[in-house]
C-alpha cells in the first residue's frame, strides 16, 4: 500500500514542461467524398469547392497534432479537425494556448480547458478555428492523464459502457449512382447494416439516390442521408417525406446550421429522425437547439469540441433524451480514438460514424489495435485514448 501511494504522489506532482504542434498533409489520390465534379480543379493551396454543398475542401487529408510532455517524460496526443487551414490552427496554439498551459498540472484537464476557453471568448472567440486548437490540446491533456494514471480515457470518464462501438459506413466514394450502390451493398455484405450517401455528390438527386440504395441493399439495412445544410426548412420537409418512402432512418443537416428556427420545423414537421451538430462545438451552441427540440440525434466532433466538451454535450443530451451519434472527420486517428473512448461512455448511442476512405487508409500511422470490421468498431486498449502516432506520419508535417 505505502508503494501505492508514493507512486500516486509522484504523479500527481507532474507539470506540463513542453506542448508540440505538427499541422500534417497528407496526399491522396481520390479527394474526400469521391472524384471531383466535372469543371472543379484545385487550388493553388489544393482547396476544391464542391458544387453540390458550397463548401471548401482539401484535396489531401490534413489535420493538426499536439504532443504534450509532462515534467516526468510522460507523453500525451491530441489531434484536431484541419483539413482547411491547419496552418491557422497551428499558429493560436503555438502563440496563444501553449504559452498559456505549459507549466500546469495534466491533471487539471478539465479545468485548463475552461480557463483556455475563458482567455478569449469576450473577444467572440468561443468557436471556429480557436476551439479546434483548444479541442486538440485539450485530447492531449486527457491522453497525458491516462499515461500517468495508466487508465484508458473511458475509466477517468467514469462510466464505460461498452467495449465496441456499432458503427454505420459513411461515404460511397464513387463516380456513378450504380457504383455508390454496389459499394453500399458490398458494406452490407461484410457485416455492417447501416450506410450513409451524400447529398452533396449525389447529382442525379437525393431520391434517385435514396432509391437506388434501398434496391441495393434491401429492406433491412438502414439508410442515412446527409443533406449537407442545402435545403430551406420548407423544401427539407418535402425531401425528407419523399425519402421516407424507402424507409429513411436519418436525416442529418437538412437546413443552414444557423437557422434554429428552421432545424425545429424539419425536426418537428417529419417522421424521420433529424441528426446534427458536428459545426458546434460547445453546450452554448447546443442549448437552444435543445431547448426548440431542434435534432433527436445529435452529432459532436471530438475534433472540434476536445474530450471536455463532447462529454458535457453528451450529458446535456441525455437530459434532453436526445441519442448521440458521434461524426468522425478527416484526421490520421487521434481524435477518432478519443472519441471512441468518450463513446464507451455514452448512455444512448446507437451508432459511431465510420468513414471508412479516411479511417482505414490512415491507420497505418498509429500504434494500437483500434480498427472497425462487420460493423463494428474495436475499443482501442491501453491507457489514455489507446494510440499514438508513429514516427512516419511526422513526415507529413508541412513545413513552415
Amino acid at each position: 500500500m505505502l508503494n501505492l501511494n508514493k507512486e500516486i504522489s509522484f504523479t500527481m506532482s507532474e507539470t506540463i514542461a513542453e506542448i508540440d504542434v505538427f499541422p500534417i498533409r497528407i496526399p491522396r489520390e481520390t479527394p474526400y467524398l469521391g472524384p471531383l465534379e466535372k469543371g472543379v480543379s484545385p487550388n493553388s493551396k489544393g482547396y476544391i469547392v464542391r458544387t453540390g454543398n458550397r463548401s471548401v475542401y482539401s484535396i489531401h487529408d490534413q489535420s493538426v497534432l499536439v504532443r504534450v510532455t509532462s515534467s516526468g517524460g510522460a507523453v500525451g496526443w491530441g489531434e484536431c479537425v484541419g483539413f482547411v487551414g491547419p496552418q491557422v490552427t497551428t499558429a493560436i496554439l503555438r502563440e496563444i494556448l501553449v504559452p498559456l498551459t505549459l507549466g500546469r498540472d495534466p491533471h487539471d484537464a478539465a479545468a485548463i480547458y475552461t480557463d483556455l476557453y475563458d482567455a478569449m471568448r469576450v473577444r467572440g472567440f468561443f468557436g471556429g478555428f480557436y476551439h479546434d486548437a483548444l479541442a486538440a490540446l485539450d485530447i492531449a491533456l486527457w491522453d497525458l492523464r491516462g499515461k500517468l494514471t495508466g487508465l484508458p480515457l473511458s475509466k477517468l470518464l467514469g462510466g464505460q459502457r461498452r467495449t465496441r462501438i456499432p458503427a454505420y459506413v459513411s461515404g460511397l466514394p464513387k463516380a456513378t449512382l450504380p457504383e455508390r450502390a454496389a459499394l453500399a451493398k458490398a458494406w452490407c455484405d461484410k457485416g455492417f447494416d447501416a450506410v450513409k450517401f451524400a447529398a452533396a455528390v449525389a447529382h442525379e438527386g437525393e431520391v434517385a439516390e435514396m432509391r437506388a440504395l434501398r434496391e441495393a441493399v434491401g429492406p433491412k439495412a438502414r439508410i442515412l442521408a446527409d443533406l449537407h445544410w442545402k435545403h430551406s426548412a420548407g423544401a427539407a420537409i418535402k425531401l425528407i417525406t419523399e425519402l421516407e418512402r424507402d424507409d429513411l432512418y436519418v436525416a442529418e443537416a437538412p437546413v443552414h446550421p444557423e437557422d434554429i428556427e428552421g432545424q425545429a420545423r424539419v425536426a418537428q414537421g417529419v417522421k424521420t429522425p433529424v441528426a446534427i451538430g458536428e459545426e458546434y462545438r460547445t453546450v452554448y451552441e447546443y442549448e437552444p437547439r435543445f431547448r426548440r427540440s431542434c435534432m433527436d440525434i445529435v452529432q459532436p466532433e471530438i475534433g472540434r469540441t476536445g474530450v471536455t466538451s463532447f462529454w458535457q454535450i453528451c450529458q446535456m443530451a441525455q437530459a434532453f433524451h436526445c441519442a448521440v451519434m458521434p461524426h468522425a472527420s478527416i484526421g490520421i486517428g487521434i481524435f477518432q480514438a478519443a472519441s471512441l473512448q468518450v463513446s464507451a461512455c455514452v448512455f444512448d448511442l446507437p451508432y459511431h460514424e465510420y468513414q471508412h476512405s479516411i479511417f482505414d487508409r490512415n491507420l497505418r500511422f498509429l500504434t494500437g489495435n483500434m480498427r472497425c470490421e462487420a460493423g463494428w468498431f474495436q475499443l482501442p486498449d491501453g491507457p489514455g485514448i489507446g494510440v499514438e502516432p508513429t514516427e512516419e506520419v511526422l513526415k507529413f508535417a508541412i513545413l513552415e
